[in-house]
């Protein structure tokens, strides 16, 4: 079995998750001093968004240099640090790869920019306005407006699907797939353990560039936004391309011999389309599968999202119930205790699923979102747009440590993001001190992951398939869930039944009898005596 299965891994916002220099900006040197805390908490697998040197008109996510270490940050010697500590904790290390797009500050597309005959011309997407002087064709851009810019000096307009600062590489270029051969070499000597891929099913792009389908008007995104902007078409050429597969292939044979792992951002919501990245045991080794931050408290969109996850073959399902893009679970189901109480009811069905596990970090806390007013607003694309109502700031506050000024995040007046309104209760250091806290909870489900071969190994046998409760068995193994308010009762199958994890602590290591009595937003796990 790869190391990957039965894992379960941690999300770290580097900006927002440690401090060590007193300038308000997480860095690499905060959260190496931080490492012993994941280990507590159980976690196998630290996935630490982008460090690298960037203009960070998307905080990161636009890459300057792939091989480098942004001095907000730290050094390249602290990146070694954080590896060398997370491997003696037992701890693998995971970096966030972006190669569906660079900076317009690289060195390649100032080179591409500098004339249509230089070599690195073809490392990104120029083409010749329309007959009428506009855009090639009618793509968007994810963040609003049209995907494409047209640069005054050479006539040509490049293509981004992110910001204009964010152009997309042309992965159709030998060039540009051995550059990136050579990028997953470099870390991967520098003893990281894999990569979680941004965007990964939108690197090819079809080679003809037609327009897009108009698509129907969509139900669940709110007219006149960004997002909306997105879905007004129907993206048949500009995302999950014939070919995108491949280039994971490709760098299979470049991770394989050092047993790294490969993680997407399939950011896919269809079973049908997501499946085909994780069928076979060439392609990506995980991808992530979004369809649980999307459904709201529904119980019966859950059960489809979890149902279909479940059903990929190979387990190669990373699951999240939040993440640095998405306002967070607490929040989205109601926030308050009813809030945390669903939130965990949903880390307890995920966390007995086929696949690995991911908590964003602050889920441990039971953290709903940070409040953040339109003058503290940091998001690029929100402030950009206007449509500060939807900015990710929210979810994406300073970590909070310990009691007093600054959290025990930064030394700083201020942090580069507000805390959002934290309270003394939503700290780490004042959870640990209480073995009744949602952190507590959150180690013991991390705890039983590991400690349960059932949930590594064994299928899945759905238990319901209607009404507020959703159970299944996997083996000597049971999870269930009351997604409703009102207590409800479960049957159980032949056997003497304990109840190892109850997300209320109630009824932990009580004989569950033959009938199962669960109240409104409870979850436990059984084992088969």
């Amino acid at each position: 079995m790869t190391w990957w299965r039965g894992a379960v891994g941690y999300e770290v916002y580097i900006r927002s998750f440690a401090d060590s220099d007193g300038d308000g900006v997480g860095d690499l040197r905060g959260l190496h001093d931080r490492l012993d805390h994941l280990a507590w908490l159980g976690v196998d697998i630290v996935w630490i968004t982008p460090f690298y040197p960037s203009p960070m008109h998307d905080h990161g996510y636009d890459v300057a240099d792939y091989k480098g270490v942004d001095p907000v940050f730290g050094a390249m010697a602290d990146l070694d640090a954080v590896v060398e500590k997370a491997h003696g904790l037992g701890l693998r290390v995971v970096v966030d790869l972006v190669p569906n797009h660079s900076s317009s500050e690289h060195r390649w597309f100032r080179e591409s920019r500098s004339s249509r005959d230089n070599p690195y011309r073809d490392y990104y997407l120029w083409r010749d306005p329309a007959p009428d002087g506009g855009p090639p064709n009618n793509w968007v851009s994810h963040f609003g407006g049209l995907a494409w810019t047209l640069d005054e000096t050479t006539g040509q307009y490049w293509c981004h699907l992110f910001l204009p600062e964010q152009p997309d590489l042309n992965w159709a270029n030998e060039a540009v797939r051995a550059q990136f051969d050579d990028i997953l070499r470099f870390w991967l000597d520098r003893g990281v353990d894999g990569f979680r891929i941004d965007v990964a099913h939108q690197l090819v792009k079809h080679p003809d560039l037609p327009d897009n389908p108009v698509a129907d008007e969509p139900d669940d995104v709110e007219m006149g936004t960004t997002a909306s902007i997105w879905e007004t078409l129907e993206h048949r050429y500009d995302s999950d391309q014939p070919g995108t597969v491949e280039i994971y292939r490709r760098w299979r044979k470049v991770a394989d011999p050092y047993d790294a792992l490969l993680l997407g951002e399939v950011y896919l919501l269809e079973a049908e389309h997501f499946e085909r990245y994780v069928r076979d045991d060439d392609g990506l080794n995980l991808a992530f599968w979004f369809t649980p931050l999307h459904v709201g408290w529904d119980v019966d969109l859950l059960r489809r999202a979890l149902v279909d996850g479940a059903g990929f073959r190979r387990g190669g399902v990373a699951w999240v119930s939040g993440s640095h893009d998405r306002p967070r679970a607490v929040s989205r189901f109601g926030g308050g205790e009813v809030g945390r109480r669903r939130a965990l009811v949903l880390s307890t069905l995920l966390f007995g699923m086929p696949g690995t596990p991911f908590l964003y970090q602050g889920e441990e806390l039971g953290l709903p979102d940070g409040v953040i007013t339109s003058e503290e607003a940091q998001d690029p694309i929100a402030v950009r747009t206007g449509e500060l109502e939807h900015s990710r700031d929210v979810c994406r506050t300073p970590m909070p440590w310990t009691p007093g000024p600054g959290l025990g995040f930064t030394t700083a007046a201020r942090a580069w993001l507000p805390f959002g309104n934290r309270v003394e209760s939503d700290t780490v250091a004042v959870q640990r001190a209480d073995e009744s806290s949602t952190i507590h909870r959150y180690r013991r489900l991390v705890g039983l992951r590991r400690e349960t071969a059932d949930l590594h190994t064994e299928p899945v046998e759905w238990l319901t398939d209607e009404g507020p409760l959703i159970a299944y068995r996997r083996g000597g193994t049971i999870v269930a869930a009351n997604c409703g308010a009102q207590a409800v009762a479960l049957e159980l199958p032949e056997g003497t039944w304990t109840i190892v994890f109850d997300t209320t602590a109630a009824t932990e290591s009580a004989d569950a009898g033959r009938t199962l009595e669960l109240a409104g937003h409870q979850a436990v796990v059984l084992r088969r005596g």
